[in-house]
């Protein structure tokens, strides 16, 4: 099921060019700093993500319970790199290995990217994989709630490469059995980052559950920063710096 990403529009980041690569369910938006970019690049990461998804789908021929599972799986013998990763993000959150697919490819795509650019932002269905060399300001989505389309994410050159991924359960197909607006993880592993926060998200039935989120994702090895949002609550931890989203002030 495609589904429009109209929060997309929103990048603001002229000094990047951006482009689409949609293989099946895999829907990318991905900026590379404009010296670096040419117009084969696109075709260059379809043909990338096709190989990728043939790999991952040979794979689950062969072991189904890795697509539907979840809970930590351990992997067959000669499992592909992709598969490896999302199952090591897997056990460490305590999620099915699905739970890391998105932010998984995001930053499989953008390391491929990173041997031809300087900088690199690549986005999953919400899910992101970035290195940059300036101040950058990621946009946070949380539906219906008041934080929605008015905070933003800042991040600093150093804090990269980053993968940042939200889960939630109010916004877009993906499963979860929580019911955040959104539950944002930090990681310097972006299929951890997404494994993180879909058990964040799961954590969270209502406003009150928010507190707890947090701690679950500070409790996770390897995540970095927290941002939890249910209704009009918000909570945080880490290295999680809130700005206006239209100022970087």
């Amino acid at each position: 099921m495609y589904v429009e990403r109209s929060y997309r529009s929103q990048a603001g980041n002229p000094d990047l060019a951006f482009f689409k690569v949609v293989v099946k369910e895999t829907d990318l938006y991905i900026g590379v700093d404009r010296d670096s970019y040419h117009p084969e690049l696109p075709e260059q990461v379809e043909q990338l993500v096709w190989r990728l998804r043939r790999e991952m789908d040979d794979y689950i021929g062969r072991d189904p319970v890795f697509r539907t599972t979840l809970e930590p799986h351990l992997l067959l013998p000669g499992a592909p790199p992709l598969a490896q990763e999302m199952g090591r993000a897997a056990w460490k959150a305590d999620v099915g290995p699905m739970a890391a697919v998105a932010g998984a490819f995001a930053e499989a795509v953008g390391r491929w990217l990173l041997t031809r650019a300087k900088e690199v932002l690549v986005e999953n269905g919400g899910d992101i994989f970035l290195k940059i060399e300036k101040t950058r300001k990621i946009g946070i989505f949380a539906g219906q709630s008041p934080f929605s389309g008015r905070l933003a994410l800042e991040i600093e050159p150093g804090q990269t490469p980053l993968g940042i991924c939200t889960s939630s359960g109010t916004v877009g197909p993906s499963y979860s059995a929580g019911k955040a607006d959104a539950a944002l993880v930090m990681a310097a592993s972006a299929a951890l980052a997404d494994a993180a926060a879909s058990a964040v998200g799961n954590a969270v039935q209502g406003m009150e559950d928010v507190e707890k989120a947090v701690q679950v994702g500070q409790e996770i090895e390897g995540v970095v920063g927290v941002l939890v949002i249910k209704d009009n609550r918000l909570g945080a931890w880490g290295q999680v710096k809130l700005r206006p989203l239209n100022s970087l002030k």
